[in-house]
């Protein structure tokens, strides 16, 4: 047989073996776990061997993955060899020619079909195969391992320990394909891209910032705390000490109904410091993730979050580390906040989030909001009482009332502002501020 022929015969066996493997590879990767430990139950041959890989699973990929790239590059050095005295002409046409037979068998022969096969008989292949890729990974794990390392080693940032090649890219094209296919909704596909976000989503990103706090002194009575909880609408507050740096426990709302329930004189004789809770602390760098995992098992609800210099930076809950994955959650209680609506005596209910000075241009009044340093409503209300605003708190501003309202969202926040013109004897009173029903000693 002439050598050059033989060359091509040899590569054409290296592009079926490099075939076998990419199906082999692709059947280990896509395998279920689950289904393997009940074939094993059953007794089927050849599970046994398998469940072995699904525990490390991306070793045996990694050393089959090497292997179908040496074929593949062999295969491609003797095709060019034999291209090169078989192929008439200038060098460049046979390098050309070559190259084009390589690219349109690698894809075909390497890629398209035999990674089909992988997914379409992932159980059967990778029964069949457990025990070769056993085998080729004491012999070969090693070297790869130590590829994986020199790789990491001249590529910027941290790389992977185990390789990156059953990598989150590819889970995150495998769920694109499959809601392409209709395998799977829209919303699912999205909710499956925001688990993947979520590692690389830190606490900071998440929490309610220590300006948007709502928290109790530890010194306040019961009484104080229940009104603050019923007002704000949250189950969880914080309790400090000397200064929002100083938290000092977290009081939840049930202690509180129970407490001055069964002892209706505790209202005023005992203080919120002798129903808290050890307070739950995360620095703002943890990966959201990975905090979720410890507050189920710590079984909390609501962390506080700690910045570098163990000041209060803000809190974080569970549930929005939870809204990162569904989207914001809602109950029946939240309505479509409409942005102004006009009513009796020439008073408006506006939204909170309304800019301060439409709101100005609305009612026949100056605000400047880069002088407030304000641009919502909302924030012009917390401003002037110095804390975050709840339903019942009350300003005066340039002969208008501006009233706090509805709290809306999982997070409380004040929804709506009613704005009432003041009597012509009072607008003197520009800027006077009162707390009516937000104080905590109400």
């Amino acid at each position: 047989m002439n050598p050059d022929v033989g060359s091509l015969v040899v590569a054409a066996l290296l592009v079926i073996i490099g075939a076998f493997l990419v199906a082999s590879e692709t059947a280990i990767g896509r395998v279920s776990r689950a289904h393997v430990e009940g074939l094993h139950r059953e007794g089927v041959r050849g599970a046994a061997r398998l469940r072995p890989l699904l525990a490390d699973r991306a070793r045996y990929v990694n050393v089959l993955l090497f292997l179908h790239m040496v074929c593949y590059v062999a295969a491609t050095v003797l095709v060019t060899r034999s291209f090169l005295v078989l192929v008439a002409g200038p060098i460049w046409w046979q390098l050309v020619a070559s190259a084009l037979v390589m690219v349109i068998v690698g894809y075909v022969a390497l890629g398209v079909a035999p990674r089909t096969l992988g997914v379409q008989h992932a159980d059967r292949i990778a029964l069949r195969v457990a025990g070769f890729a056993r085998a080729v990974a004491v012999v070969l794990g090693p070297l790869t391992h130590l590829l994986i390392l020199v790789g990491n080693a001249i590529t910027p940032g941290p790389g992977y320990s185990e390789g990156p090649f059953a990598s989150q890219a590819e889970l995150r094209e495998l769920v694109d394909l499959a809601e392409a296919s209709d395998v799977i909704e829209d919303d699912e596909r999205q909710m499956i891209h925001s688990v993947f976000e979520l590692g690389d989503t830190i606490v900071r990103e998440l929490m309610v910032p220590r300006t948007e706090m709502v928290y109790v002194e530890a010194t306040k009575t019961l009484r104080q705390g229940l009104s603050l909880a019923l007002q704000s609408g949250f189950s969880r507050i914080p309790v400090t000490g000397e200064n929002v740096d100083d938290v000092v426990g977290i009081v939840y709302l049930k202690d509180l109904a129970r407490r001055t329930f069964e002892h209706h004189e505790s209202e005023q004789s005992e203080r919120v410091a002798s129903l808290m809770r050890p307070v739950f602390m995360v620095p703002d760098s943890k990966r959201a993730d990975e905090l979720l995992k410890e507050m189920q098992a710590a079984r909390v609800h609501l962390a506080v979050v700690v910045d570098e210099y163990g000041g209060t930076a803000g809190i974080v809950t569970i549930e929005d580390v939870v809204e990162e994955i569904v989207g914001e959650i809602t109950d029946e209680y939240d309505t479509e906040v409409p942005e102004v609506d006009a009513l009796a005596h020439g008073s408006y209910r506006v939204h909170a989030r309304m800019h301060v000075e439409d709101f100005a241009d609305l009612v026949g009044i100056r605000i400047d909001a880069e002088e407030e340093g304000v641009d919502t409503l909302g924030g012009l209300l917390a401003k002037r009482l110095g804390r975050v605003p709840i339903p019942g708190v009350k300003i005066t501003v340039q002969g208008w009332d501006l009233t706090a309202e509805s709290a809306i969202g999982r997070r409380r926040r004040v929804g709506t502002v009613l704005a009432e013109p003041i009597a012509r004897g009072l607008e003197g009173a520009e800027g006077r501020e009162s707390h009516e029903g937000a104080r905590t000693d109400a």
